[in-house]
């Protein structure tokens, strides 16, 4: 049997989630269900559960703010949150490899997400990334897991994204350079309401305030204020110049 605890201020969620629970995860045992942060921590001490169903948004305290309150080798948790969080913070779970469920909670997602809490146990790197991500909503910064450390990356200090299979390294202006083990589409994701990235090639994110020239030959590419040059299809080739054409006006 899995033990676990919910945490949620509000009482028909937990409710609903017990229900689900119940019917659909026979192999969950809840022992505690707290309403606020501050009954989470207290039972997490005493019930020393393996898995906690945590929302975010709560009176009081955040639910990231659980961290806060437990040394690193105390968290011998995992935790699948449960959210209605936007867009833009789901984007910042895939990143981040977190499990979560958005409400209202689907059976099936809460069976899959039993599954895969069992396959894996909880990283802490994982959960400090997505922390820092969702702290960071006004996009100026992206934590990333980088080597067992987590690396703050200050979104107008990249160059650009290159894609290579299911990793991603990234090129800032200073020359030194991550490699993060995240697809590129988790990135495009996460930075589609940053202004100045772009997908520009199938496997490139370019920052467009580092673009200091763009040629149609040897296929298309661009080149950034580092003299370095990275390839661009021809759609957004034509796309950065009506762009530039615009900003002229």
């Amino acid at each position: 049997m899995i033990k676990a605890i919910i945490i949620d201020d509000e009482e028909r969620a937990r409710v609903n989630l017990k229900l689900l629970i119940e019917e659909f995860c026979p192999e969950v045992r809840l022992v505690a269900e707290c309403k606020n942060l501050s009954e989470g921590v207290k039972s997490i001490r005493k019930e020393n559960p393996e898995l906690v169903f945590l929302d975010i948004e709560m009176p009081g305290h955040s639910g990231l703010e659980l961290l806060d309150f437990f040394n690193d080798n105390e968290i011998n948790f995992s935790i699948i949150f449960t959210t209605a969080y936007n867009n833009y913070a789901i984007q910042a779970f895939k990143l981040a490899a977190v499990d979560y469920l958005l409400k209202p909670i689907n059976p099936q997602e809460l069976i899959d997400a039993i599954a895969l809490f069992e396959k894996k146990k909880n990283q802490l790197e994982n959960l400090i990334t997505l922390k820092n991500n969702l702290e960071h909503k006004d996009q100026t910064k992206i934590a990333v897991p980088v080597s067992g450390k987590i690396v703050f990356l200050d979104i107008n200090e990249i160059l650009y994204l290159k894609g290579e299979g299911s990793y991603t390294n990234i090129f800032k202006t200073d020359k030194t350079n991550f490699l993060v083990s995240r697809n590129l589409k988790s990135f495009e994701e996460l930075l589609e309401n940053s202004k100045n990235m772009m997908r520009i090639h199938k496997s490139y994110i370019a920052n467009f305030q580092h673009i200091v020239a763009v040629s149609k030959a040897d296929g298309g590419f661009v080149e950034f204020s580092d003299e370095s040059q990275i390839p661009v299809s021809q759609e957004k080739l034509t796309e950065i110049l009506e762009l530039v054409k615009y900003l002229k006006r």
